[in-house]
């Protein structure tokens, strides 16, 4: 039978045109950072992805990862405010380490926690537009190595997607309402959580895989995945149905 997986071109096309949805009234953020670590990870060669943006009060807040590992390497960065991630937010300018192990120096405390969740590689790109940084995309690999040029140029193009449509949003705002906007983004991630743990407790099964099966759910029925995870919160939404879904692949 011939093979009709589509192509990078064509997975590169198509991540555009989810992450060029995201341009319109009813804008979810969760979902938006959500489709933007999954496809890096499908797209680049990198093992794992998160996003961390910056607060109204100049926190960091991890908003979303492709993995458990990785959010909790995230919240160690944020806790800590040091490692690649941090210092790219700073710098407005991206940050490699290609051998965690060899030049982890510059971030002892991080580098440790990145062995321990088994990551060797760091690749920090910032999500920025002129002279706003909003946060970081960062890309995480299992083994030392530095991202291709293609790769590279391909993540940051990405990230600048989903920043110009942050941005934009808050633009249509109310300049009184743009703090409340990104508030709103971080207590949705925390309704995310609860839902994601729920499931998890319900399912016998990794936050990964909850977090998974709740998205699909979503995407399949076509519902907001916030308004589904506070529904499955509230006791509400059918759980069983949720984690026995199949997963359609061609959706992603």
């Amino acid at each position: 039978m011939p093979d009709h997986a589509p192509s990078r071109e064509q997975q590169i096309a198509r991540t555009f045109v989810a992450l060029a949805d995201t341009l319109v009234p009813d804008f979810d953020i969760a979902e938006t950072l959500s489709v933007l670590v999954d496809r890096v990870v499908e797209l680049l060669s990198v093992s794992a992805a998160a996003v961390m943006l910056v607060a109204a009060d100049g926190t960091l807040e991890v908003m979303a990862s492709s993995s458990h590992s990785a959010e909790l390497l995230e919240l160690f960065a944020a806790q800590t405010e040091a490692g690649p991630c941090v210092d790219c937010i700073r710098s407005a300018a991206p940050v490699t380490c290609t051998d965690i192990q060899d030049q982890g120096h510059r971030w002892p405390p991080f580098a440790a926690a990145a062995q321990e969740c088994g990551f060797r590689a760091v690749h920090a790109v910032p999500m920025r537009l002129r002279d706003q940084t909003l946060g970081v995309l960062t890309l995480l690999g299992t083994e030392p190595g530095a991202l291709s040029d293609d790769d590279g140029q391909l993540g940051q193009a990405l990230a600048d997607v989903v920043t110009i449509a942050i941005l934009q949003h808050r633009a249509i705002e109310h300049s009184e309402r743009v703090a409340g906007r990104l508030q709103i983004a971080l207590d949705t991630r925390i309704v995310l959580e609860q839902a994601k743990g729920i499931l998890a407790e319900r399912g016998v099964m990794s936050p990964d895989e909850a977090f998974s099966r709740l998205r699909d759910y979503a995407r399949s029925r076509r519902r907001r995945l916030t308004d589904l995870a506070r529904a499955v919160i509230a006791g509400t939404a059918e759980l069983d149905t949720i984690l026995t879904s199949a997963t359609d692949s061609a959706q992603r």
